[in-house]
């Protein structure tokens, strides 16, 4: 992203097409490898390969109150079951016929924070090994719903 690209437009959500995005910004997101850096984080030990993204203020300020109360009782991930429903949240980001804030607060948010309490309540070292398996899956074919057959008891979108 350009510099101060937070203050623009959307905050930190990224629309499909968005102008703040740099051309070398552009490729890594088109391979959904932009969180490369973040293993960094890994390293360090403040981050995980796996759980739920880290938020902004203003994107964790949408989820419900029960689930901001318990979302970072575990190490924020690199990738999440959030990470691969919602692989394409730009693209949905972008419907014209509705404002990009209101999606996000109304539907987005709530559907995410169900999967972050969902990952919270069956979190396992099975779990952690098929959402990354998912997580490379999704880079390679991204529409693809298999996330759905390996975890059926997964909340399903609504919209």
């Amino acid at each position: 992203m350009i510099p101060n690209s937070h203050n623009m437009t959307y905050g930190t959500m990224t629309i499909g097409n968005d102008p703040r995005i740099t051309p070398i910004g552009r490729i890594l997101r088109k391979f959904k490898i932009d969180e490369l850096p973040q293993l960094w984080n890994v390293f360090k030990g403040n981050m995980s390969f796996v759980g739920p993204r880290p938020l902004d203020k203003s994107e964790f300020d949408c989820y419900p109150q029960h689930i901001k109360d318990v979302i970072y009782t575990v190490k924020p991930g690199i990738t999440g079951v959030g990470s691969i429903v919602f692989r394409n949240e730009d693209k949905i980001l972008s419907d014209p016929t509705v404002s990009p804030i209101s999606l996000y607060k109304q539907k987005i948010a709530p559907h995410k924070g169900e999967l972050e309490l969902w990952y919270l309540e069956n979190q396992s070292f099975y779990v952690d090994l098929m959402i990354l398996l998912l997580t490379g899956l999704a880079i390679f074919v991204p529409n693809n719903q298999l996330i759905y057959r390996v975890f059926p008891s997964l909340p399903v979108k609504k919209f």
